[in-house]
């Protein structure tokens, strides 16, 4: 109980800094989608953009994040020599792909097509963005395991305020001034730069966050190990199968989409710009799982040094799961019962993509509860079958996508994702239960997830016309849920004895 107290303290700092710090970052939400009209397709290029930088942040830093932990807590290794292994790795990798980037801009370019061949500084500047990214995520990774977990969210803050201040300067205060006082302000500001400024204000908090992690950069021992490293490397490589097919879970969706709706580019850069608006919504799911995850790898794999505490560790990730199921179900309905409040963090132009909400939620609670299960493969060397998993749930996505967005446009990216988190939850659930048996609460968990499912088609089905109304009744479900939680797991009981 005490492993879960620390858990939950680590969960609640890193969660904090996360759910803060991504309810600050949909300021940018209403900004951008205010300032971009969904027919100009701005917010699409948006969209597509940050989905390949997802995808090749997760290739630059291939697995290392995990196996530096694996390896750090390891008895007979070196964790500082672990660290700065790491770090050189990932750095010298990350460098060698920005300048491959600048090389081979002529051609890339065009490749991507929609409106990058007239912008190639856009793929040029969100290299070198995700490159520096790709060697912060080892950085942030050390603050993990050094257990200092404030520092860590006062960096992930830092970037944020700094970010939504000069997205604000940016979009509202210098276009306004520029408008009167051209003169004023054309040495910072150019109308002509427009969608631009997104990328290259990211670039400079980027390197805002890199100078304020000296300390961190200091604590390694920058001496590289090369047999420390092939032992690395053959931990990480399904790892980095594993993590590249979970970001194509999530992004190729928006990356594929160009290449298969049957629209000219505007409509096309449209499209992808509703549904990237609208999913924004449903990103309660990520963040949960996201603060999380910051908070149990590395409470997971420090427990996993003693042998002799597997059983106690099974209970706890049994309770763990159950813990994060309900938490996370309790969030589904709350952001269902406040939809109608939650829309207008994107323009009325956007709406339409409300639809696929729902959807996408559920698929982030499946990606929550894979994650969950993949310790097994973590804790036993086995991280193959996670690279399996993930390939089976990223061939499932590919397929629904470019069969399916021709005709059913973005919803078909919705379904996609339930179809590949699920498929990789069904298959990691029954495979573990062979190599690494949790008894997992599947009754208790079982009951939350259907009790949820029929209230969340009474909250979605019934719709009384009026906003109050609507949102007086969805609370009611919301509150029922709560109810039944509360009542089931004894949280009354539990607070009344400790008084």
């Amino acid at each position: 109980m005490a492993n879960l107290k620390s858990l939950a303290k680590d969960t609640a700092i890193y969660g904090l800094s996360s759910i803060v710090g991504r309810f600050l970052n949909y300021l940018l939400v209403p900004l951008y989608t205010a300032k971009m009209s969904a027919a100009s397709g701005d917010y699409g290029i948006v969209t597509n953009v940050y989905a390949y930088t997802a995808l090749l942040l997760a290739l630059l830093t291939y697995g290392m994040e995990t196996t530096f932990f694996r390896f750090a807590n390891k008895s007979d290794e070196n964790p500082r020599q672990v660290y700065s292994t790491t770090l050189l790795t990932v750095g010298m990798t990350s460098l060698l792909f920005v300048v491959l980037v600048v090389l081979n801009i002529g051609w890339i370019a065009p490749a991507m097509g929609m409106a990058y061949t007239a912008h190639p500084d856009y793929i040029i500047v969100m290299a070198a963005v995700v490159a520096l990214d790709a060697f912060q995520a080892i950085v942030f990774a050390y603050l993990r395991y050094k257990k200092q977990a404030v520092k860590f969210a006062s960096l992930k803050l830092l970037f944020i305020f700094l970010n939504i201040g000069l997205n604000l300067l940016y979009f509202v205060a210098l276009p306004a001034i520029y408008k009167t006082h051209p003169d004023a302000v054309s040495w910072a500001y150019s109308p002509t730069v427009g969608v631009g400024y997104v990328f290259y204000l990211n670039l400079a908090c980027t390197l805002v966050v890199m100078l304020c992690m000296w300390r961190e950069l200091a604590a390694a021992s920058w001496s590289w190990d090369r047999k420390l490293l092939r032992r690395m490397l053959s931990y990480s490589w399904p790892i980095l199968i594993l993590s590249v097919a979970g970001v194509i879970n999530q992004s190729a969706s928006q990356i594929i989409f160009p290449w298969v709706y049957p629209g000219d580019a505007t409509q096309t850069a449209s499209q992808l710009g509703i549904y990237g608006a609208a999913i924004k919504i449903a990103m309660i799911m990520a963040l949960i799982t996201q603060a999380f995850r910051y908070a149990y790898e590395p409470f997971v794999f420090g427990g996993s040094r003693n042998k002799d505490d597997e059983a106690e560790s099974k209970r706890t990730q049994a309770l763990a799961m159950k813990y994060f199921l309900m938490f996370t179900l309790i969030a589904y309905l709350a952001v269902l019962a406040g939809i109608d409040i939650l829309k207008y963090i994107i323009a009325p132009d956007y709406w339409e993509g409300l639809r696929v909400v729902p959807i996408v939620m559920a698929a982030e609670i499946m990606m929550g509860v894979y994650f969950n299960l993949s310790f097994w493969y973590k804790l036993t060397d086995r991280t193959l079958w996670g690279a399996i998993f993930s390939g089976i749930g990223c061939l499932m996505l590919i397929v629904v996508n470019v069969i399916f967005v021709p005709r059913y446009g973005y919803m078909a990216c919705a379904w996609a994702g339930v179809a590949a988190y699920g498929s990789a939850m069904l298959l990691s659930y029954f495979t573990g239960q062979h190599y690494y048996r949790i008894a997992y609460p599947l009754r208790d968990m079982a009951v939350y997830v259907l009790l949820t499912a029929v209230l969340s088609a009474g909250a979605m089905l019934i719709d009384t016309g009026n906003t109050w109304l609507n949102l007086a009744w969805r609370t009611f479900l919301l509150l029922l849920l709560i109810a039944v939680v509360v009542k089931r797991e004894g949280i009354l009981s539990a607070i009344r004895h400790r008084r």
